[in-house]
């Protein structure tokens, strides 16, 4: 990893790991519920959405608190999302980051509502953001409701589950990790941009950037999933496989897959190569996404 980014990353993964519990630990609820919400948002992870946010921000201005509860919302809509995942009636996962999944642990009502809650509270932060106009709140909410719900991650997770056991085609394909994957993953750049006023016409290449880096992240996945080792990614290997579902190898071969996301890496990093901000980071998050092992 580039010296450069890893310093980045330190740094504000510290920051972000520091202030996410602080997001629901204040708050007035069952002793159960908040248990159940601070074991999944304290399980780790690699915190890649919020980090996104924070480097497209850093691409026209310095850090300000406000960013960093804004990361938090989209980290906490994330996690919300692989609660539900791994429920019996979705993915049926025990394992999570190395840890028993959230249900396991407290049980389907609780591992449920915990997600619920991580779910309204990312849209409350949003709202309160310090320091914020009205109008780049209602352009956050706006964003992150179109890239969570029907349109978006939500609608593409439902796609997902209804490939299973069918043979998609690449556009299908490819449909589905835009909306289950990529979108609140686009959502992270686009609200870096806003908070940082960006001019309009970077906000757009931010949108395809975002798009290209959501297929990495996806076919990358993919391939791990063949290639991974079940120890470092803290969940079983050859998952997707076992479920029948389509996959990039599935569909292209390895080889192939592994050249889809070469080709859509460099589309990314061409139009981060575009934007009139300091877009280090974000083409350097590019080559982190592509090469990483877990």
């Amino acid at each position: 990893m580039n010296k450069q980014l890893e310093s980045f990353i330190s740094a504000n993964k510290r920051r972000i790991d520091e202030v996410l519990p602080q997001t629901v630990q204040n708050l007035s609820m069952p002793a159960a519920l908040k248990e159940s919400m601070l074991y999944s948002i304290e399980a780790g992870g690699k915190r890649v959405r919020p980090l996104l946010l924070l480097a497209a921000f850093q691409s026209y201005q310095e850090s300000r608190d406000n960013v960093v509860q804004a990361a938090c919302a989209v980290e906490l809509i994330h996690t919300y999302s692989l609660i539900h995942d791994d429920l019996p009636a979705m993915d049926d996962d025990d394992y999570r980051r190395g840890k028993l999944t959230n249900h396991k642990v407290y049980g389907e009502a609780h591992a449920i509502l915990a997600g619920d809650a991580m779910l309204t509270r990312a849209f409350e932060l949003l709202a309160e953001l310090p320091d914020t106009s009205d109008h780049s709140k209602v352009m956050l909410i706006l964003e992150l409701s179109r890239a969570a719900g029907a349109e978006g991650m939500v609608g593409g997770q439902v796609a997902d589950m209804e490939g299973e056991k069918s043979t998609l085609n690449l556009q299908e394909l490819e449909s589905i990790h835009h909306r289950k994957t990529g979108d609140l993953l686009g959502f992270s750049i686009i609200a870096g941009g806003i908070l940082a006023g960006a001019p309009e016409e970077d906000l757009s290449k931010l949108r395809a950037f975002g798009r290209e880096l959501g297929l990495v992240f996806q076919i990358k996945d993919d391939i791990l999933d063949v290639e991974g080792d079940s120890i470092e990614m803290g969940k079983p290997a050859g998952s997707d496989e076992n479920k029948d579902k389509s996959t990039y190898p599935k569909l292209l071969s390895l080889e192939g897959a592994k050249e889809k996301l070469s080709w859509h890496a460099e589309k990314a990093k061409e139009y981060a190569g575009q934007l009139n901000g300091k877009s280090e980071i974000l083409t350097e998050f590019v080559e982190y996404i592509q090469h990483r092992t877990k």
